[in-house]
């Protein structure tokens, strides 16, 4: 599978299967292709060539029914609360269930009787509420880009402990992250991109170190 931009390859001939019930971290430099990837995985984006199956079939219905997306920007609205903000996106699925907002609030460890906007919410709490979102219609897969961006150790203490949760729950979970060292123990396989396409993959619970230890670093800033 590929994906190109004018003369411009995003993704270059991609081939990979992502086992159910595992976690893949995607690691690589910047403009690797890594949330082009996620883009394409998600619908979001066709490939130019090549196509996409999610458990098995390649219906693009099917597979935004049972996957999850949380992009790099939250995408909340400021001025609504999380549970207005998750009642909101709710019936974009056609979900009218304002327990099942107020369920998975509580799942991401928070207060669905909180009123303060979601401007007003710290970045942890942010992430939590996008995540929440992206799990509002129970998805098997779930797709996140940068779930640990611009938190504190405490809250990507809290965020990591969460996705290994979700994992364990049998969740197939693809993330994008700079800071691998927060899955250590809890990542199934590790992958790094380089130039759009898979230059390495690594399986076990060590293998985002491994890969770490084996690239440039300095380049993922």
């Amino acid at each position: 599978m590929s994906r190109i931009f004018g003369r411009f390859a995003a993704l270059r001939n991609i081939t990979a299967v992502f086992p159910a019930g595992q976690m893949c971290v995607i690691l690589g430099e910047n403009g690797a292709g890594k949330s082009t990837l996620l883009r394409v995985i998600a619908g979001l984006m066709r490939p130019s060539t090549g196509i996409v199956t999610i458990f098995g079939s390649a219906d693009r219905d099917q597979a935004r029914a049972a996957m999850g997306y949380m992009a790099h920007s939250t995408l909340l609205y400021d001025e609504m609360t999380a549970l207005e903000n998750l009642e909101y996106f709710a019936r974009l699925y056609g979900i009218h269930d304002r327990l099942r907002c107020e369920q998975v609030i509580e799942d991401v460890g928070l207060d669905p009787r909180l009123s303060r906007y979601v401007g007003q919410y710290s970045q942890g709490m942010r992430q939590r509420t996008a995540l929440a979102r992206a799990l509002l219609h129970r998805p098997r897969l779930l797709l996140l880009d940068e779930p640990f961006s611009n938190l504190d150790p405490r809250s990507s203490a809290a965020m990591a402990e969460l996705l290994g949760r979700l994992r364990d729950e049998g969740k197939t979970i693809l993330l994008i992250t700079h800071q691998a060292s927060h899955l250590a123990g809890i990542a199934d396989e590790s992958i790094w991109m380089s130039s759009g396409g898979i230059a390495l993959r690594e399986a076990g619970l060590g293998a985002a170190e491994k890969l770490l230890a084996a690239t440039p670093r300095s380049r993922m800033a």
